[in-house]
């Protein structure tokens, strides 16, 4: 404490010297006071500062003893009809003027502002008696007049230890607040930075009008309805534009400030602007002070005061709610109907009225808000208007109101009029006011036990009586002693001796004369008092009878003739998620453009000298919808036409010998660039040239071609457009052949037409006359078109040797192979490799045979091959023989039939149903004796059934047993059900219980618990749902970020809590998350849809949602990024929509602190990682658009295997982040991803870094943050581990598998004892790239732990012949090394 009041004046003395310039510090050598308040008690620094509490005599009278107002007291209307309701007209007993009433309204607001509403509002509404003669003449019975809470201290109302304690929105020192504002933003306003002088308007009689940055008040008018700013002056004083009384008096001391300051810059022509103001500023403060305190506060309450004794630091000025409603009704109960205006000769004026009639004096209650006033327009007219209120005396000081206040006074919402005397009572309960014996015990007093502002109204009779007088002189006394600015403490010597008897001189009367041009003598004294003798008396006490009737209450009815604009707006906001679909598409098919783009780009590399490549240089258009491809076009002597692309990567073989004819048509359009060749058979070759000259170049050569190999041609020429839409693409050739295998396969197999699927008969037809080409049979077999054993298979199914295969000869060879006996499959074969047709297989035939099988397989090395033929010849008892005749290769493969004739085959196409169901798993299950294959079986079997033992030891548990009944099943399937997801259940369960937990939390409190408010009167059901959605989203978008805590996430995996939360399913509750809380956002909007910030969070989470789907993520990835992002502005605008408390304090917070420092902390890891830039050390381009990408590992780079990573590319954008699994193992000293082209960053990685430019291995760097965690790593944790994969997504357990066999090579510990891993692929080429890894692992496994299943899906796997042969050479022939790949086959 001490050190504190040592610092705190040593840095006001330094602020001081800050205000200063440097050539008035001779001038300012006393401390400046602060506008705010703060730092007036050096010992309590915000002790009477703006925003302090108001201090309470006794503790607080609530219903609860925390905030909660009584039900049960009367009604205030009913109290105000019967207290206050009288006659006007009667004078002050103790001739108090009119200038007296409203000097003290201008130090209330001096001292006290208690107006500002409660934010978020409450309501204590006032109910009106049925057949009120104001408010309810009609009797409708439905008349709430609003009546708000007032503002209270934030630290307060939250228990009966800190009851609610209302706000003080100005100081509490008579400092000066209401001339030049509460705070130094304020008075810099009204500033004119000149002279030190206030600002002006267009002359130097009234101030500007105020600006919308300054919060003065602007209620509208009730009589006219006006609003706006014009008429409302700029004042320090937030209610001095109430009515021309009030501005009346803020213009008083608005001219003396500039009065003072001329005075001073006359004396000291030397001094700036800022040393004239603080000087004026402390010279009025204290004339205001002086006038307050020893001339208006005697005469107010008809009491001397005590003498000054010293400034005291222990004296708390805080204004009490008990002197803010005691002195606040003896104010407006002297408050008169109407006030005089007289000139300076005593002539009383007559006034126009709001009905251009003439009345004697203006009306109270037609004046509240008053603009454009028209009997006050010069500054004579308000000094005429300061004369009558100096003459006219007041009214009687009792407890009657005039019906200007109780019946008219101004209210501000639904209703223009408002009953004051009911509102103050309404008022004073919102305060928490004690009953008045309770108050008035304390002063040695007693009455009945009623409420203090009734209590203290039924007290006031001729004057204030002793009770409020001693109250109102507690408060006053402490507001002098306790200032340490008071300007008679001349501890701090900020006057002189002299000035402060100057000061002590000083009277209201005197600052009237020095404000206006009034004469002193047509002033009294005593402005406060009007005494006998005194000029210009009245001509009568005024009554509401000889002046203008007030305006009646008007009601405003907001929504009237709002429907049309209600209606766009429901609209508008519902048209938010279509506007954010329209983005999105558009996005979308601009990512699809630039994807093609990117392709033609790919496809279309410079073509220069050195490429080799020879022909005529064109490009193919290969369909509507797909990339142009530049080809080269070559025509061979052999009658064969070879279309090569560009980039080498694909050729296209057309034969011409069997053709008799073909069509030629050429485009005849100016500038024509277009040719197609039509040959039957065949998809068309559709050709764009450079320029007509090739075109033309190249159709004479091709005539010549085709005359060559006497093959007619037909030439026409047609418009492009017409060329290009009844060409024939590749893309409707190969929907033309699917149709052509499934008719195939439906009439060779017993297939159901249900089953088949719908085929028409126009696309029959048009398959009964397509035929296919060696290349269009080899791919659809998945194989290489000049493989030897696709030509041997073709030739010998050609059988009109055409060079197609016709439904016929296809379906022939289906039935050959599918439903004919085994040895027709095997004389099939047979004939394939019996190139001569003599019966006989020579070794070299069969030695190309068993070369083709293992070519296309890619199971079979060289070396095993040719020990495989040698091996054959030898079991046969034909090692001698050069050849073998067709008895002896049946004999070979015969034992083996069961294996051929079980081969089934169902397609390249959706699954057909094929009656016969026996299947046989064909299985590469090599090893080099019998007694091997049993002994590895016994092991395998034995440790299936130890551990088959255990698990039936466990729990008891019992196989269940088949149930036939549907209802049971589904009972069964339930229970599988939650067996298999019991901790998503569990999860899934505590967080909706939490969120509808604060949903009926929130939803009950607003419902039954909440104070009053305007918005349950207009909805209350929509109040309800509205703040409980709004707490469940709260919640939801706050705990939503922990889902996407991924270290965080793979930090718990590793520990207990992984046994009771699937962290493996946090993308998906995310998701779900997500889904759950855009519902309850609509829901909250369309009940309370209020405010920017709301439409734009509806915006934001329209974006956010439409780019998040499916379908918006493949198409534009980046765009699903960015827009993600968009996080950050959704809880910036959810903060602000929720600080404006229009219904409820901020509560988001509560919420969201915890989830976002753990998220941010998350990010911050991964930002730490981020930008570490990885080298790329190898590259691999494999088959069907995989890439191999092998980098440097960091140093701390840790992780198991089965985790994933995120990369970024340097070359493709530092911004944009993928995630992809590790295929490395834990051990190796790089790391690798294999990573397939599916979407443009893929496409385009893949061709950045299999590109030319990448020759010399100066690969582009990545950004790398990781690894997560995934369920894959637990592979370890069981006994027995299968392995499922399909497709690419096996990249986790090439990881696993290299991992399970280093451990079990160096003897580590490992909880397996077998690991099963089955992978389900479409083709063979989709694993080429996995076989190395494959025999890799096989060589290392010592120990016999893994076995690893393929099941091949697509139509050439599943059929495979070549596979069975093989499968029967190893069964026959134990010569080959064990290997334990089975291949299925279904």
């Amino acid at each position: 404490m001490i050190m504190t009041k040592i610092f705190i004046p040593m840095v006001l003395l330094i602020l001081t010297h800050v205000l200063k310039y440097s050539d008035s510090q001779d001038t300012i050598n006393w401390e400046v006071q602060r506008y705010d308040g703060w730092y007036n008690n050096l010992a309590y620094h915000n002790m009477g500062s703006k925003g302090s509490k108001l201090l309470r005599l006794i503790p607080a009278n609530y219903a609860d003893g925390v905030y909660q107002v009584a039900t049960d007291l009367p009604n205030p209307r009913e109290i105000s009809n019967t207290l206050a309701e009288g006659q006007s007209g009667s004078p002050s007993s103790r001739n108090l003027t009119v200038m007296a009433v409203y000097f003290g309204n201008h130090l209330l607001s001096e001292i006290v502002s208690t107006e500002m509403p409660a934010c978020p509002a409450e309501f204590l509404n006032i109910d009106i008696p049925p057949g009120d003669q104001v408010f309810d003449p009609e009797n409708k019975s439905n008349v709430v007049l609003p009546c708000q809470r007032v503002r209270w201290y934030p630290d307060t109302g939250k228990s009966p230890n800190s009851p609610r304690a209302q706000l003080n929105s100005v100081t509490a020192w008579i400092d000066g607040s209401s001339i030049y504002g509460p705070s130094h933003s304020w008075s810099d306003a009204l500033r004119s930075f000149s002279g030190g002088k206030l600002a002006s308007g267009p002359n130097d009689i009234f101030p500007p009008y105020a600006i919308k940055s300054l919060p003065v008040f602007r209620a509208p008018n009730p009589s006219t309805g006006e609003r706006g700013d014009e008429g409302i002056y700029s004042f320090g004083n937030v209610m001095a534009n109430e009515s021309p009384f009030r501005q009346a008096q803020s213009i008083v001391w608005y001219r003396y400030h500039n009065y003072k300051a001329n005075l001073l810059a006359a004396k000291h022509p030397d001094w700036t602007d800022e040393v004239l103001f603080q000087n004026t500023r402390k010279w009025v403060i204290a004339v205001y002070q002086r006038i307050i305190f020893y001339e208006w506060l005697p005469t107010f309450l008809s009491s001397d005061v005590k003498n000054y004794t010293g400034y005291n630091q222990h004296v708390d000025p805080g204004v009490s709610p008990e002197f803010v409603a005691l002195i606040t009704q003896m104010i407006y109960t002297m408050t008169p109907p109407g006030v005089y205006m007289r000139d300076k000769d005593c002539r009383f004026l007559n006034v126009t009225g709001s009905d251009n009639k003439t009345y004697p004096a203006l009306r109270l209650c037609n004046n509240y808000w008053s603009r454009q006033n028209p009997n006050l327009k010069t500054a004579n007219d308000i000094e005429n208007l300061l004369l009558g209120m100096c003459s006219q005396i007041a009214e009687k000081e009792d407890r009657i109101m005039v019906s200007d206040l109780r019946d008219y006074w101004y209210g501000q919402m639904l209703y223009s009029r408002i009953d004051m005397v009911a509102a103050s009572i309404q008022r004073g309960r919102d305060m928490g006011l004690p009953n008045y014996n309770k108050l008035s015990n304390l002063y040695n007093n007693d009455a009945e036990n009623l409420e203090l502002i009734p209590g203290a109204m039924l007290e006031i009779d001729g004057d204030a009586g002793s009770f409020i007088t001693k109250i109102i002189l507690d408060q006053f006394y402490r507001l002098r002693d306790g200032d340490r600015f008071w300007f008679e403490n001349t501890k701090y010597k900020r006057f002189t001796e002299d000035e402060i008897a100057d000061i002590q001189n000083m009277t209201f009367h005197d600052v009237l004369v020095a404000a206006t041009d009034t004469m002193d003598s047509a002033l009294q004294k005593d402005v406060f008092v009007w005494k006998t003798n005194d000029p210009c008396p009245q001509p009568t006490q005024l009554n509401s009878g000889n002046l203008e009737k007030c305006v009646p209450v008007i009601f405003t009815n907001y929504f009237e003739g709002s429907g049309v604009g209600f209606g766009f707006t429901l609209v508008f906001l519902a048209s938010f998620p279509f506007v954010s679909l329209l983005i999105a598409w558009a996005v979308a098919q601009y990512r699809k453009k630039s994807f093609i783009r990117m392709q033609k780009l790919n496809n279309s590399p410079a073509v220069s000298k050195e490429s080799g490549l020879k022909g005529f240089q064109a490009t193919e258009w290969c369909g509507a919808d797909e990339p142009l491809q530049p080809v080269f076009v070559q025509l061979h002597p052999d009658q064969v036409i070879k279309v090569v692309a560009a980039n080498k990567s694909d050729t296209r073989r057309i034969h011409l010998k069997a053709q008799q004819a073909v069509e030629i048509t050429h485009s005849d359009n100016a500038g024509s660039k277009t040719l197609r060749i039509r040959i039957p058979k065949e998809y068309d070759l559709v050709l764009f040239f450079n320029n007509e000259q090739d075109q033309s170049s190249f159709l004479h050569k091709l005539k010549e071609f085709f005359n060559k190999g006497g093959i007619s041609s037909t030439v026409m020429s047609m418009r492009e457009k017409d060329i290009l839409k009844e060409s024939v693409s590749k893309k409707q050739r190969q929907k033309m052949l699917e149709t052509f295998f499934r008719h195939s396969l439906s009439h060779v197999l017993d297939i159901n037409k249900a089953d088949a699927g719908a085929i028409h008969k126009k696309e029959i037809a048009e398959a009964l006359q397509c035929e296919l080409s060696r290349e269009e049979f080899a791919e659809s077999l998945g194989l290489d078109p000049n493989a030897h054993f696709v030509e041997s298979m073709f030739c010998t199914a050609d059988q009109d040797c055409n060079g197609y295969l016709s439904f016929k000869e296809f379906c022939y060879i289906l039935a050959t192979l599918l439903t004919g006996p085994v040895e027709s499959k095997l004389k099939f074969i047979f004939s394939m490799h019996d190139i001569n047709g003599n019966g006989l297989l020579t070794k070299q035939e069969l030695a190309e045979m068993l070369r083709s099988f293992s070519q296309l397989s890619s199971f079979l090395s060289k070396d095993q091959t040719e020990k495989a033929i040698e091996s054959m010849f030898g079991e046969s008892g034909l090692p001698c023989k050069p050849e073998i005749t067709w008895e002896e290769f049946y004999t070979v493969f015969r034992q083996h039939s069961n294996i051929l004739d079980s081969v089934t085959f169902q397609g390249s196409m959706p699954p057909l149903s094929i009656k016969k169901t026996d299947n046989i798993r064909v299985s590469f299950i090599g090893k080099r004796n019998e007694e091997d294959s049993k002994s590895k079986a016994e092991k395998d079997t034995h440790i299936l059934e130890s551990y088959g033992q255990e698990l039936r030891k466990r729990a008891g548990r019992k196989r269940e047993k088949y149930e036939s009944s549907k209802v049971r099943q589904k009972i069964q399937q339930f229970k599988r059900l939650i067996e298999n997801y019991r901790r998503h259940i569990t999860c899934f369960v505590i967080f909706y219980g939490i969120s509808a937990g604060v949903f009926t939390e929130r939803a009950y409190y607003y419902g039954f618990a909440s104070p009053s408010s305007g918005i349950s009167q207009v909805t209350y059901i929509g109040l309800i749902i509205s703040r409980g959605s709004a707490a469940s989203i709260s919640f939801m978008y706050s705990y939503i970020l922990l889902t996407m805590c991924r270290n965080l996430i793979t930090f718990l995996r590793e520990t207990f809590l992984n046994r009771y939360i699937p962290f493996d399913a946090a993308v998906d509750f995310h998701r779900l998350i997500a889904m759950n809380a855009l519902v309850l956002s609509h829901l909250n909007f369309q009940i309370n849809s209020t405010g920017l910030t709301g439409i734009l969070l509806l915006a934001v989470l329209a974006l956010i949602h439409v780019f998040s789907t499916h379908h918006f993520r493949r198409v534009s990835f980046r765009g699903f990024w960015i827009i993600h992002h968009l996080y950050v502005v959704l809880f910036i605008l959810t903060i602000i929509h929720g600080s404006f408390a229009l219904i409820q304090l901020p509560r988001f917070y509560i919420y969201f602190i915890v989830p976002a420092i753990i998220f941010a902390i998350d990010k911050m890891i991964s930002l730490s990682r981020k930008k570490t830039e990885i080298e790329v050390l190898e590259v691999k381009k494999h088959p069907s658009g995989v890439t191999s990408l092998k980098f440097q590992r960091p140093s701390d780079f840790d992780y198991k295997s089965g985790q994933w990573v995120r990369i970024a590319c340097l070359s493709l954008g530092t911004d944009e982040y993928h995630p992809f699994t590790l295929s490395s193992a834990p051990h190796e000293d790089a790391l690798s991803l294999h990573i397939r082209a599916v979407g443009p960053w893929t496409t385009s990685l893949r061709e950045l870094y299999t590109s030319h430019n990448t020759a010399e291995g100066k690969y582009p760097k990545l950004f790398l943050d990781g690894p997560f965690g995934e369920g894959h790593q637990e592979w370890n944790m069981f006994d027995v581990s299968v392995l499922v994969g399909g497709g690419i997504g096996v990249t986790p357990f090439a990881s696993i598998l290299k991992d399970l066999v280093f451990k079990s090579s160096i003897n580590a510990r490992i909880n397996c004892k077998k690991v099963y891993f089955i992978w389900v692929t479409r083709t063979q080429k989709q694993f080429e790239w996995l076989i190395d890894i494959i025999r890799e692992v096989e060589e290392l496994d010592k120990n016999e732990l893994l076995s690893v299943h393929i099941y091949i899906t697509q139509l050439t796997e599943k059929f495979d012949f070549r596979t069975a042969m093989l499968v029967t050479i190893r069964f026959s022939f134990p010569f080959l090394k064990a290997t334990k790949i089975l291949l299925q086959i279904h």
